[in-house]
């Protein structure tokens, strides 16, 4: 690989519906700026790892947050959500996407 040949990984997002896409993301770009790149459309809010309206849960590979993703609790983060604004593939990855991921995350005792 030259020096100018950035690094990217390969991340599948699939969507509970059945839909696949499958896009490329550099060292530099979070997973919702790579999905956004290829004009992917995933839920997003603040952008800022704050809301979790970008969550996703990752099924396999690895991905790591810019920083401390506010709001997820580690029972969330052992469970594999992420926060899509704010993390990026360290490998290649597939990584369930869409807003019934966020609503799975969130028991609701009043069911």
């Amino acid at each position: 690989m030259s020096g100018s040949e950035a690094t990217t990984r390969e991340v599948t997002l699939t969507w509970r519906d059945g839909r696949r896409e499958t896009v490329r993301a550099t060292e530099a770009q979070t997973i919702l700026e790579a999905a956004e790149a290829r004009a992917v459309g995933l839920p997003f809010g603040c952008r800022t790892g704050a809301c979790a309206t970008c969550t996703g849960r990752v099924a396999d590979g690895r991905v790591t947050h810019d920083r401390e993703p506010r709001a997820l609790k580690p029972r969330h983060l052992e469970r594999g959500y992420v926060l899509c604004c704010i993390a990026r593939p360290r490998t290649d990855c597939r990584i369930e996407v869409g807003a019934d991921v966020r609503t799975a995350m969130v028991s609701n005792p009043w069911k």
